[in-house]
């Protein structure tokens, strides 16, 4: 018997079991007490079919970060890497009640991810950062992903950058492309993060004396000023006297035919099928940054100098890069000396 006032096809068999029964069959045991906003979301979902969206929903939370401060603090880079997350999280949970989100939740989300080890891990990064707004309006009273532990890359999928070799860059310089040729001194000369390089602008080329390049890195903020190395001096005014007019400011130094900007992901499409084509598959984009390291370090610079170049915040890769180049420059020393003993 339905206890009256009661919603339609909710009963209680016995005290402390609520029940959502229709047909003869028990559909749903609600978890909230009956008069309570849960209740009547868990009710109107069963009895309709359709989850309702919550009105402080992770969704909405989402928007909340992408207006605060702390998002626009982000450098474009760090942006990008985490709109994929962001919509990710939009598509998983986006509707879900963001009180109701907890820390196995999140390990379950990583764990379902964990083929893409990198994109597992900016889960509870972008959990963090959406937590910590919505704590600020009183929708949480937590963090679910503070202390969540990072995914770690199996040994068998670590691929260690290898810095360009004498040999491969020779090839290149002697057999690529123009183009190619161009984004591989840029690379190696700037000693920069391949998503800088496609932010170059003409503007940013000063070509007085043996000319500087000028950049905020996408991911630190950092802004340097570059000397370029003779071979990247003698490319960037090969390519801007290669025009058919004088550059705005503005304009990107790596362009598509028609005139566009480069993007990343187009970049490394013509490096890849330029690598494939001399056989030089090895090395990828991301070593002519740790080949420029290693070209400091055999001119003798310190971690420090190194660091002032490359925009690195940490001394821990330069030494790994450098160290390499030191370690092979006393050994060419100590060979010489062997050999004339």
């Amino acid at each position: 018997m339905r206890k009256e006032g009661r919603k339609p096809y909710v009963c209680e068999p016995k005290p402390g079991f609520v029940y959502f029964r229709k047909g003869g069959k028990y559909l749903h045991r609600f978890t909230a007490p009956e008069g309570t906003a849960e209740f009547d979301r868990q009710y109107w979902e069963v009895r309709t079919g359709k989850k309702m969206a919550a009105k402080q929903s992770w969704a909405a939370g989402i928007e909340i970060l992408r207006a605060s401060d702390r998002w626009a603090a982000k450098s474009v880079r760090y942006r990008q890497d985490l709109e994929p997350v962001l919509a990710y999280l939009i598509e998983k949970i986006g509707k879900r009640d963001v009180s109701r989100l907890t820390q196995a939740d999140i390990y379950d989300a990583m764990d379902a991810n964990n083929h893409r080890v990198r994109f597992a891990n900016y889960i509870p990064v972008a959990i963090s950062m959406i937590s910590k707004e919505l704590i600020r309006r009183r929708w949480r009273t937590d963090n679910p992903a503070k202390g969540i532990e990072r995914l770690t890359v199996p040994k068998e999928r670590q691929q260690p950058h290898l810095p360009w070799p004498d040999a491969a860059v020779e090839k290149w310089r002697a057999e690529a492309g123009e183009l190619e040729q161009l984004i591989l001194e840029i690379g190696v000369g700037s000693v920069q993060r391949p998503g800088d390089w496609v932010d170059f602008t003409w503007g940013d080329y000063n070509s007085e004396g043996s000319g500087t390049l000028r950049l905020r890195q996408n991911k630190t903020g950092v802004e340097l000023v570059l000397p370029c190395t003779p071979q990247l001096k003698a490319a960037l005014d090969a390519a801007k006297a290669a025009l058919s007019f004088a550059p705005m400011p503005n304009r990107p130094i790596l362009t598509l035919k028609a005139g566009q900007r480069m993007g990343y992901r187009r970049l490394a499409e013509i490096m890849l099928a330029e690598r494939k084509r001399l056989g030089l598959e090895a090395y990828d984009l991301h070593a002519l940054r740790y080949r420029g390291v290693k070209e400091l370090a055999w001119a003798g610079c310190d971690d420090d100098e190194i660091m002032s170049y490359s925009g690195h915040s940490t001394k821990a890769m330069v030494q790994k890069y450098a160290g390499e180049a030191r370690q092979e420059m006393r050994a060419r020393q100590a060979a010489e000396k062997r050999s004339r003993s």
